[in-house]
């Protein structure tokens, strides 16, 4: 079939992994999103993220359309929903919608983004194309987030997985990180010596078989924060991120990369 497009024009839709509303949610696609569809069936597309290649299954009254021309003009996300906790547009009907940072406003200009032909008026300001990352930037997004609760395949304020915190920061400062963390340690440069770190370096963590299972932004050589139950700070050294909670370590360290 002819390749076809689509864009979430929902605040947050689930991405599972079958096409079933029993099935795993692997990972979420917010508003503004745009992906490929790459399978069909009555209820579910299979569809691609364009930000980040991920693919899942979502129910398609989730999804609105868009021609090849948009999707090829509109999905380099340039336009964001800040790190602020209230960001709200309103469709033309009055409805509103609660959109989570890091998401996506399409089309956007002077005040108003468009969905296809849907206007929303949006109440805030948006973090342009402009926004420059720094070890500074990178860090107080990080901990705008905390206390945020754990969610596998999460990536909202209302819940959200370790690497889709990692990524969710790094978007939000112009950085493209893939979603899962093993693709992220591919990623970056490798930082040698944990004293060498900087503040916005990320650690990879992983399990007694070596498949990388966690991963978290440094503060600092001692600081880590993590979701990991919510988005905390917890201790680090060369052996692994401390739980001074349960008094012992919990993720042993793997590899440490820096994006900036």
């Amino acid at each position: 079939m002819e390749q076809q497009y689509g864009i979430c024009r929902v605040a947050v839709a689930a991405l599972r992994a079958e096409p079933s509303d029993k099935a795993e949610i692997a990972s979420q696609l917010l508003f503004g999103d745009q992906v490929e569809i790459l399978e069909q069936t009555d209820k579910w597309l299979f569809i691609r993220n364009a930000y980040d290649g991920y693919e899942g299954w979502v129910d398609f009254k989730q999804l609105g359309s868009l021609s090849a021309e948009q999707y090829a003009a509109r999905h380099y996300y340039d336009t964001l929903v800040p790190a602020q906790p209230l960001n709200v547009i309103t469709a033309a009907d009055g409805g509103k919608y609660y959109l989570s940072p890091g998401s996506v406003l399409p089309a956007y200009e002077n005040g108003c983004c468009y969905l296809g032909k849907d206007k929303f008026n949006v109440s805030f300001l948006p973090q342009g194309p402009d926004a420059q990352a720094s070890t500074e930037r990178i860090t107080a997004t990080a901990l705008f987030f905390q206390n945020v609760p754990y969610q596998w395949g999460g990536r909202t304020l209302f819940g959200i997985d370790c690497s889709g915190f990692v990524q969710t920061v790094f978007k939000l400062n112009g950085i493209k990180l893939k979603r899962d963390a093993w693709q992220q340690a591919e990623q970056g440069s490798t930082v040698d010596f944990l004293p060498e770190v900087q503040p916005g370096d990320v650690a990879f963590f992983d399990n007694t078989e070596g498949r990388i299972i966690h991963v978290g932004i440094l503060l600092n050589a001692n600081e880590i924060i993590h979701a990991s139950g919510k988005v905390k700070i917890d201790a680090m050294d060369s052996e692994g991120i401390y739980s001074a909670e349960l008094g012992r370590y919990t993720h042993k360290l793997r590899i440490i990369k820096r994006f900036i």
